[in-house]
């Protein structure tokens, strides 16, 4: 096992509380699964991340798949960050407020500067695809020290 996967490997059936990535704490997931480019979390829909509707803001939706994807390059033992290029995603339903959901992700193609990934986001017993986002992200020069 690598260094990079058997340090995610630490966090398993943890919430994640104390991450570099403040946004991170803040959606306050669990890791659920590590693999070389592929990561799996579970999220509790908190009120807070809800629209007026009383479903999870796209906002959130897209912040989680985000956030997931990037967490899934440190699985890779990249020695430079990466940063969001685009980022397209389909909403498919709904998730309310108390429900367990699960992201997905996996790095589809790692090139020299360019690392295309993708994310779904389930309801936690897989019975429901909630969305599904694609993303490029780029090699920054700034190194992960």
């Amino acid at each position: 096992m690598d260094k990079a996967t058997e340090f995610l490997k630490q966090y398993l059936g943890k919430k994640i509380e104390n991450s570099p990535s403040a946004f991170m704490n803040w959606l306050n997931p669990v890791m659920v699964s590590v693999e070389p480019g592929s990561l799996t979390f579970q999220y509790t829909v908190r009120k807070e991340m809800t629209n007026p509707f009383g479903t999870m803001h796209g906002g959130v939706t897209a912040a989680i798949i985000d956030d997931a994807i990037g967490a899934t390059l440190i699985s890779l033992g990249e020695p430079f960050f990466h940063v969001t290029v685009n980022l397209a995603i389909d909403y498919f339903a709904p998730a309310r407020e108390g429900d367990e959901i699960i992201a997905i992700s996996h790095i589809v193609k790692k090139g020299k500067q360019i690392v295309n990934a993708q994310c779904e986001i389930w309801t936690a017993n897989k019975a429901k695809l909630l969305a599904k986002g694609y993303t490029n992200l780029i090699k920054t020069e700034v190194p992960k020290s």
